[in-house]
C-alpha cells in the first residue's frame, strides 16, 4: 500500500458521502493513526459529519488506561481536525503535493469519556476560510458526540503546505 494520496474522481469529491477508500484517497494517515472510519454527510466548504468507530483494539488503550480504558483527548480532537482535512482537501486540486497540517487549537473541551464500543460522532464547520497564491488556511469548530451527549469540542485552524516542506534533500 502506498502512502501517497492517490487522486480522487471528480464524483468522489461531489459525493456528500466518503467510505473508508474514499477517505484513503483524501487524508494521508493510515492505520494507526487514520482517525475516520467513515463520512456520513458533507456540504463542500461548509461541514462535515464523520464516524470514528472506537474498539478495544486501539493501540492507545494499552496505556491509557489500563483496566479503565479511555480515549485521549488529543486524539479525539485529531479526529476533529481529520474529518475538517477531508472536506477541506476534496476542494483542492493538486492534493497530492499538499498536506494540511494544525496551526492551532483553541476553545478544546472534553465533558465525558470515550470507551471502547462507543461511535464518536465528529461534526465539523468551517468557520473561515482563506485563499490566496501558495496559501491556503482554514479555521473550524469541531464537535464530537456519542450518541446524542456532546463529549468534546474545540476550534482547530490547519493550513495546506507542500507536502515536501520539511522533507531533508537527502543529503547527509
Amino acid at each position: 500500500m502506498s502512502d501517497t494520496v492517490q487522486p480522487i474522481t471528480e464524483a468522489a469529491a461531489r459525493a456528500t458521502t466518503l467510505d473508508i477508500h474514499e477517505i484513503q484517497r483524501i487524508l494521508p494517515h493510515r492505520y494507526p493513526f487514520l482517525l475516520i472510519d467513515r463520512v456520513v454527510d458533507m456540504t463542500p466548504r461548509q461541514r462535515i459529519v464523520a464516524i470514528k468507530n472506537v474498539s478495544i483494539n486501539e493501540p492507545f488503550f494499552a496505556g491509557h488506561f489500563p483496566g479503565l480504558p479511555i480515549m485521549p483527548g488529543v486524539l479525539i480532537v485529531e479526529a476533529i481536525a481529520q474529518a475538517g482535512g477531508a472536506l477541506l482537501l476534496t476542494e483542492v486540486e493538486d492534493r497530492s503535493a499538499k498536506i494540511m497540517v494544525f496551526t492551532g487549537i483553541e476553545r478544546a473541551k472534553f465533558r465525558k469519556p470515550v470507551s471502547p464500543g462507543d461511535q464518536l460522532r465528529l461534526e465539523v464547520e468551517v468557520k473561515g476560510w482563506r485563499s490566496v497564491p501558495g496559501m491556503t488556511a482554514a479555521k473550524m469548530q469541531g464537535y464530537a458526540y456519542v450518541g446524542d451527549k456532546r463529549v468534546a469540542e474545540a476550534a482547530v485552524s490547519c493550513q495546506l503546505i507542500d507536502s515536501s516542506r520539511g522533507r531533508g534533500s537527502g543529503a547527509e
